[in-house]
């Protein structure tokens, strides 16, 4: 890409319990370069701001920039949030509590800094420059090694009264007798269609099915990943396709029951989950069909994720440019 020298850029940053995501944006949401750090949580995640504030430092020496380049940064981080002071309450992966980021921050790096939960920075990159096309009433749904969420209502972000607006992965999908969830509660969305939930499904029901391939899987490797449940679905296997069924049929009565309240023109699945493509989409819009509203389903179309990994950097950034 060609930079013009006056060109402005948006840093964004996406905190993750591994690797911290980085990249310089333009306006437009063009990434001009992007890199990754790792997540230091030594000391309770204390060292993060810093270490941020160094790779910007380091970039921009390696660009031949001026720190007068960069108009702000736009940041996802796990966990509860309040929004207007960027004030971290707990991120459970990275050891956080009582933390306050933004303030951190923008003392490490002399720049404006605008923090949200990574799963809303997620939407509004798929909104901006991914799968949302632009929709400005969007439902993201993550399917990863936890299940998240973000709501894009009139092309804003929705937090609730104190940051809590959508925690889709824990909706309540089995009432009585469900498997307990991190967040305290038990028989969450989360528990079933994370990609942990779904090895654990196949694993729990697999002595009734010895048949299956799954059965032979597990036999050699002593344990089952969502990925050999969707590789089996692939190649017909009955038990694998019954467990998919029923992770879609949780998910899809979930997602049309919020659908019915908030009248979506995306729904965007993401996460490492949503690598499976049709063979999870195919059932989980017939569930979906089966909940939803005719005219509601009649007006959100099904999309996977595009923007993959670069999803929060690209919503970082459109948090910081508004």
């Amino acid at each position: 890409m060609n930079q013009k020298m006056d060109e402005k850029w948006i840093v964004g940053v996406d905190l993750g319990g591994t690797t911290i995501k980085m990249a310089f944006i333009t306006t437009y949401g063009d990434i001009v370069d992007k890199w990754e750090i790792p997540t230091n949580k030594k000391d309770a995640g204390k060292h993060i701001t810093t270490d941020i504030a160094r790779a910007i430092d380091s970039k921009l020496e390696e660009k031949g920039r001026l720190k007068n380049t960069l108009i702000g940064i736009g940041m996802g981080a796990p966990g509860f949030i309040e929004m207007d002071t960027g004030f971290i309450y707990q991120a459970v992966n990275i050891g956080w509590r009582n933390f306050p980021l933004k303030d951190r921050l923008e003392m490490e790096t002399g720049l404006p800094v605008t923090v949200d939960n990574d799963a809303n920075i997620a939407a509004l990159g798929e909104m901006w420059r991914g799968a949302g096309d632009g929709a400005k009433n969007l439902l993201l749904v993550t399917l990863g090694t936890g299940v998240g969420g973000g709501i894009v209502a009139n092309g804003q972000i929705l937090h609730g009264v104190n940051g809590m607006a959508g925690e889709i992965g824990h909706i309540t999908s089995i009432p009585k007798g469900g498997e307990p969830c991190n967040c305290g509660k038990s028989g969450c969305l989360e528990t079933i269609a994370s990609a942990t939930g779904i090895a654990r499904i196949a694993t729990e029901n697999l002595q009734a099915h010895t048949d299956s391939r799954l059965w032979t899987v597990y036999q050699s490797a002593g344990m089952l990943t969502a990925k050999d449940v969707f590789e089996a679905a692939d190649e017909n296997d009955a038990f694998a396709l019954k467990v998919i069924d029923e992770v879609a049929f949780h998910l899809g009565l979930a997602i049309a029951n919020l659908a019915n309240s908030l009248n979506p023109e995306k729904i965007v699945i993401g996460g490492g989950v949503s690598k499976a493509g049709d063979t999870l989409l195919q059932p989980l819009k017939n569930h979906f069909k089966t909940y939803a509203l005719e005219r509601v389903g009649a007006g959100a179309e099904f999309r996977i994720a595009t923007l993959g990994n670069d999803a929060g950097v690209i919503g970082g950034a459109w948090l910081a440019k508004q």
